[in-house]
């Protein structure tokens, strides 16, 4: 009876832990974070401190650990994210957010299912753009000669927080306009940034 229950709990115990991020960073498929071996990964996830593996490319650094999170530099300039998001019961679906920061930070955000397989965006995230952060499109406003000079894509940054589920999306605009095309798109603006809250299986 006893062995029964302490395999009972043993088997509690291996579930929790197949659904914490290290385990998911470690089964990562190669493309989403090239050079890096397996062994790599699990040198990285080895215990919650700050670690630094090196690799072809450079040094790879995990910067923040925890049970539903890793945030991972993966040069001076990039970095990558993994976050757990429940769907139902003990399901979870596996965000993750590479992003790349030169003159500006730009983000990719991907879903995935606890087996790798990749999941259409637009179940979870609504379609991200500049006029998310807007209250009006400006390429509608009446002053054609500031609507043409505008460009069309503006760079857009993601991340999470180490802890709960909201994901903040940050309009990086300022670094593509001239100080007289900022003054005129302001009053335009809702913010600089939106915080968007995991509910039902989606950001809203």
């Amino acid at each position: 009876m006893r062995q029964s229950i302490l395999f009972f709990f043993l088997f509690l115990s291996t579930l929790t832990q197949a659904q914490q991020a290290e385990d998911f960073f470690k089964s990562m498929p190669p493309e989403l974070l090239p050079g890096v071996s397996e062994g790599n990964k699990t040198m990285l996830v080895v215990n919650r401190n700050k670690t630094t593996v090196p690799y072809p490319l450079g040094e790879v650094e995990k910067v923040v650990h925890g049970d539903d999170y890793l945030q991972i530099k993966t040069s001076d300039v990039g970095t990558l994210e993994l976050k757990l998001l429940p769907i139902s019961g003990d399901s979870v679906v596996v965000c993750v957010i590479r992003t790349v920061c030169t003159n500006v930070c730009d983000s990719h955000v991907s879903f995935y299912s606890s087996d790798w397989n990749k999941l259409d965006n637009e179940r979870f995230l609504p379609v991200v753009s500049a006029d998310f952060f807007l209250n009006s499109s400006p390429k509608k406003s009446k002053n054609d000669k500031y609507a043409v000079s505008l460009p069309d894509i503006y760079p857009i940054s993601a991340s999470f927080g180490e802890t709960g589920t909201d994901l903040t999306l940050t309009f990086h605009y300022k670094e593509r306009l001239t100080d007289e095309q900022i003054q005129k798109l302001k009053p335009l603006l809702k913010g600089d940034s939106v915080i968007l809250t995991w509910k039902n299986a989606s950001f809203r």
